[in-house]
């Protein structure tokens, strides 16, 4: 496998052995530790979606087009259909919702704020955090959805008809 003999070729040197002696010649078998990295490999591209967990909630469906990825998380602000108000998944009061936003958004160099809302959910509760928000420093608010919704025309954005 990974140790062999050699015959060594010169008899000169320091630390040489006589001509004819073999010495142990010792290498890295570099096989199995391959063999087990594309394991991992194989592991981790299977198991890495599912570790994106989040709250489960109803977004309603509209025609815009999905934003590009950036490069660090944005803020995340969600409305559950129970009334639950979380800040990056953590529930939080309401009431210290800017004030915490304002913290972390302090440590960011990205100042977004992603609000996701249950489609059950009152338009007059969605818009009082959209105004705290605002009210708080928060310019830059994106409104989650789905794609494939209605558009305004009366077809379907996923089908086109």
């Amino acid at each position: 496998m990974g140790a062999g003999v050699v015959k060594r070729k010169s008899g000169g040197g320091r630390g040489s052995r006589r001509r004819g002696q073999s010495a142990a010649m010792s290498e890295i078998n570099v096989t199995p530790f391959v063999d087990v990295m594309l394991v991992l490999l194989i592991i981790f591209m299977v198991a890495a979606p599912m570790m994106t967990v989040g709250v489960p909630v109803e977004l309603p469906e509209t025609a815009a087009t999905a934003l590009p990825q950036e490069s660090e998380d944005p803020l995340s602000i969600t409305l559950t259909a129970d009334g639950r108000v979380l800040l990056m998944n953590n529930e939080e009061n309401q009431d210290e919702l800017v004030t915490k936003l304002q913290a972390i958004a302090a440590e960011r160099t990205d100042d977004k704020v992603f609000l996701r809302a249950d489609g059950s959910i009152p338009y007059e509760q969605v818009v009082q955090v959209m105004g705290a928000l605002n009210a708080g420093g928060f310019r830059n608010i994106g409104l989650v959805t789905e794609q494939g919704g209605p558009r305004l025309d009366g077809t379907s954005a996923s089908t086109g008809n």
